[in-house]
């Protein structure tokens, strides 16, 4: 639903008016189409806010004044913060899904897309001095277990990365990567995204790269081979 705006008609001379005895001229309320920049930076705003100060030190009025537009036009987009809270979760996946999640698709042994997929998620973590964490992380901790909406968002986000890896490890499994085949793909690629979030929680509070470092050159190893 847009924005709101007024106009006025004028009703042609003779025409009667209705029960309701509106004059000639009345102003009536009609949808203003949705403008997808509000939107996108809304989202931006958002992410930003959320991901630095959680969703709950996040107001409305915060977000739509980083955004630089009127706290009105939010509910124009979202018909409550909760359901904001979801939409920038798919805002956020959605990024990684356009920068990062091609890595696994490339060529090369599947062991070396993994290893690179999830050092370039460490970049983007490595970019903000490691304050931030993993935003699917932190929402899971917070809203997780009290909003629905966010909840079933962040389900269908793990299954989409469960699936891009799934399908990676899979490539790998019995072919000259030799990537172990005693366990599922689907299985090797949640315990990875499981041991991922561990690393990316504990470089947040170390503000330090080692963790993800121990990731790379240990767990991702013994997990797949």
């Amino acid at each position: 639903m847009g924005d709101a705006y007024q106009t006025t008609l004028a009703v042609p001379a003779g025409w009667r008016c209705g029960k309701d005895k509106r004059p000639v001229g009345y102003h009536i309320s009609m949808p203003r189409p949705s403008n997808p920049e509000v939107r996108r930076r809304l989202l931006e705003a958002g992410l930003g806010l959320v991901h630095a100060h959680g969703f709950a030190a996040s107001g409305v009025k915060d977000i739509t004044d980083a955004a630089g537009v009127p706290k009105g036009s939010f509910y124009a987009y979202f018909p409550s913060k909760e359901a904001f809270g979801a939409a920038i979760l798919e805002h956020y996946w959605a990024d990684i899904e356009t920068r990062l999640i091609p890595i696994l698709d490339a060529d090369g042994l599947a062991h070396e897309r993994i290893t690179r997929f999830f050092h370039a998620l460490a970049d983007d973590h490595e970019a903000g001095d490691f304050l931030l964490g993993c935003f699917i992380g932190k929402l899971s901790l917070e809203l997780g277990g009290s909003s629905e909406a966010v909840r079933a968002e962040l389900v269908g986000i793990l299954d989409r990365w469960n699936e891009a890896l799934t399908k990676c490890v899979r490539a790998g499994q019995g072919g000259s990567d030799d990537i172990r085949s005693d366990l599922d793909a689907a299985e090797l690629a949640s315990l990875l995204v499981d041991a991922w979030e561990g690393a990316a929680l504990r470089g947040k509070v170390t503000r330090s790269r080692a963790p993800y470092e121990r990731f790379e050159a240990v767990t991702v190893p013994a997990l797949l081979r």
